[in-house]
């Protein structure tokens, strides 16, 4: 009994692991390209004469 409540206790914990781990690095996508889109927008407004 005490293996059953600990290998459904390890399923939870490790489905959640997975679940934080992939909500991050999708997270962590989103910053990189918003990044790269802040400074290609600053790049550009650089070039153009004033």
């Amino acid at each position: 009994m005490t293996r059953i409540v600990l290998l459904i206790s390890f399923l939870f914990f490790f489905g959640r692991f997975i679940y934080s781990a992939v909500g991050a690095w999708y997270h962590h996508q989103d910053k990189v390209q918003a990044q790269q889109i802040s400074m290609t927008l600053d790049s550009s407004s650089q070039q153009q004469p004033r």
